[in-house]
């Protein structure tokens, strides 16, 4: 499966510690140009380094687009974001990691499938590889300043039976 992936989720797993959950279930993950400079410039020095031990071992790797970002996507969305767009649609991705909604949305109209990091922490929940969603969903908040929306938290918690 070929998934490129925006900075948000990269990041925010790597803050929480869990950058592990990315690597088991999607094996490989690229980005573009501006989220590698995104992720080379992250704040928190344990994340900062689990990202570059990623990038070590090979299995985060960054790539250039083969042309321009599209208009449309640099009209509405940062860099990082029009380029894994653009990326995506270049390399005919499986999946990308967004968090954004505008990002979400454009995906959604160009047929793109998506998931973001507390799709990655679903995932994990329900394959055993973390006991608790709410837990990961409360150190996301904490640790890494990540909003989300009680409506959506009470609706994770329940799909995984942690209601």
């Amino acid at each position: 499966m070929l998934v490129v992936s925006n900075t948000s989720p990269l990041s925010n797993l790597a803050i929480i510690g869990r950058l592990n959950l990315a690597r088991e279930q999607l094996s490989q993950i690229i980005i573009p140009p501006a989220v590698a400079a995104e992720l080379s410039r992250n704040p928190y020095p344990l994340a900062r380094e689990a990202l570059q031990n990623a990038f070590n071992d090979g299995w985060i790797e960054a790539k250039s687009l083969a042309g321009s970002v599209t208009v449309e996507f640099s009209l509405s969305l940062d860099l990082g974001e029009a380029e894994v767009l653009t990326l995506a649609l270049e390399l005919q991705a499986s999946l990308v990691l967004l968090d954004e909604s505008a990002a979400r949305m454009k995906a959604a109209q160009h047929g793109i499938a998506h998931t973001g990091v507390l799709g990655v922490l679903r995932q994990a929940k329900t394959t055993g590889r973390i006991p608790s969603l709410k837990t990961e969903i409360g150190r996301l908040r904490t640790e890494a300043r990540f909003f989300v929306a009680p409506a959506l938290e009470k609706a994770l918690l329940i799909s995984v039976g942690e209601s």
